[in-house]
């Protein structure tokens, strides 16, 4: 999955990191989140908080909160420990209650990287309003069409590429964002800044987002991209982006998180990046989309530093697996048609 150094991005990356400038010590200090140690941001030579490097989203804090834990918000430490241990445990994919009769499986365990801990707030859910921590029912309309999809889907799985999921096409991960969801792997995130531009490299699928943090207007509604067209500005020391202008079908853009998930045309999300110590930058995403959810809804997920380089991710799955998922369902369906004729 992680083949060589990111070459051809990289190179972008390095161009825009020549104009950053040395960052400077800020002005104030801040206590680190649970502890009593006083840290100084940096701030790059234009003024602004110090954003740049390797981070992680990874975490093994479920995306909606479990049935079991009812209204709880909040892990105590001892809770959180035990959650850890039995949430790498019942996602272990090398157990054998894991296997399934006839099913050859896909990645073994080595493969996978969802961290070792909950986000560093404790929190049970990534999603944290509605207080539930569940995704807010979708408008009546909008459950038809899901409907409608649904049931074209387990008609037709298999007519075309466009039937598929997006990652399946290597289109669209959740990692790549808005909003920027953890995967079950890969879920790592390179951010350079220079003066008038934020570039934030999604490890999955080797996205670059250039955000321009200088007032412009956002394309014209005609104008659609799978990834959004992003803006930013600084409220204080926060980044907050603002991210419309989205491309859309029916399949969900949220990755493995949420796969019944569905957008349109109207999708806004509103992203704010917050660096609270010197490892950690807590990122909030709040997402509307009013003809498709009764109300927003927003995640907040803890992004820790990293010292390791990031590689390149190649999605291949859309060059040769998709050609294998066609070809296996046209072989279904002449075996299909074999049946009848068989049977009489």
């Amino acid at each position: 999955m992680r083949s060589r150094v990111f070459a051809p991005i990289g190179a972008t990356i390095a161009a825009v990191a020549s104009l950053t400038g040395t960052a400077a010590p800020a002005q104030v200090t801040r206590v680190a989140p649970g502890t009593q140690k006083t840290w100084t941001a940096l701030r790059t030579a234009d003024g602004h908080v110090d954003f740049q490097g390797i981070w992680t989203n990874a975490t093994l804090t479920p995306f909606q909160r479990p049935a079991e834990l009812g209204a709880k918000q909040f892990f105590t430490a001892e809770e959180a420990a035990a959650f850890e241990k039995r949430r790498i445990e019942d996602t272990n994919v090398d157990r054998p209650e894991a296997r399934r009769a006839g099913d050859p499986g896909a990645y073994n365990q080595f493969w996978f990287d969802r961290g070792a801990h909950v986000v560093n707030t404790r929190r049970t859910s990534l999603i944290v309003d509605p207080p539930d921590g569940k995704i807010p029912p979708m408008t009546t309309d909008a459950q038809e069409r899901l409907k409608h999809f649904r049931d074209e889907r387990t008609r037709h799985p298999a007519d075309g590429p466009e039937d598929r999921l997006l990652t399946e096409r290597c289109i669209l991960f959740g990692a790549t964002g808005p909003p920027m969801l953890p995967e079950p792997y890969n879920n790592n995130y390179q951010i350079v800044q220079s003066p008038g531009y934020v570039a934030i490299l999604a490890e999955m699928n080797h996205e670059v987002r250039m955000i321009p943090l200088d007032g412009r207007p956002h394309l014209r509604p005609d104008v659609r991209q799978w990834k959004g067209d992003s803006r930013g500005r600084w409220e204080g020391d926060t980044l907050v982006v603002d991210t419309t202008g989205f491309t859309f079908n029916n399949q969900s853009r949220f990755g493995v998180s949420y796969l019944d998930g569905m957008t349109d045309q109207n999708l806004h999300v509103t992203e704010r990046f917050t660096r609270i110590d010197s490892n950690t930058i807590m990122y909030r995403a709040t997402i509307e989309d009013p003809t498709v959810y009764t109300n927003p809804w927003t995640v907040e997920i803890s992004m820790t530093k990293r010292a390791e380089p990031l590689f390149e991710y190649a999605c291949h799955e859309g060059n040769y697996g998709m050609s294998g998922i066609l070809s296996g369902a046209r072989a279904e369906e002449q075996e299909a048609a074999k049946e009848p004729a068989e049977t009489k």
